[in-house]
């Protein structure tokens, strides 16, 4: 359990090392992103992003599981 928590740590610091770049290249404003905008209202619903990081970060764990070998 101890080896999870070291591991998971470091994959959100590098996850905030990777922000900056990862912001430049479109995250957040993918097709089927969903903007409302108002008068003074501004709703972001970011459904096609939290798919895609979702799919990722679930390869990258099933990825270490395989390295670790459980």
């Amino acid at each position: 359990m101890a080896r999870f928590l070291i591991l998971a740590g470091i994959v959100l610091i590098v996850i905030g090392l990777l922000w900056g770049p990862l912001s430049r290249l479109g995250l957040g404003r993918l097709p089927g992103d969903i903007v409302i905008e108002r008068e003074n209202v501004r709703v972001f619903i970011p459904i096609t992003s939290a798919i895609l990081v979702s799919v990722v970060v679930s390869v990258l764990f099933t990825l270490i599981r395989m390295i670790l070998g459980r």
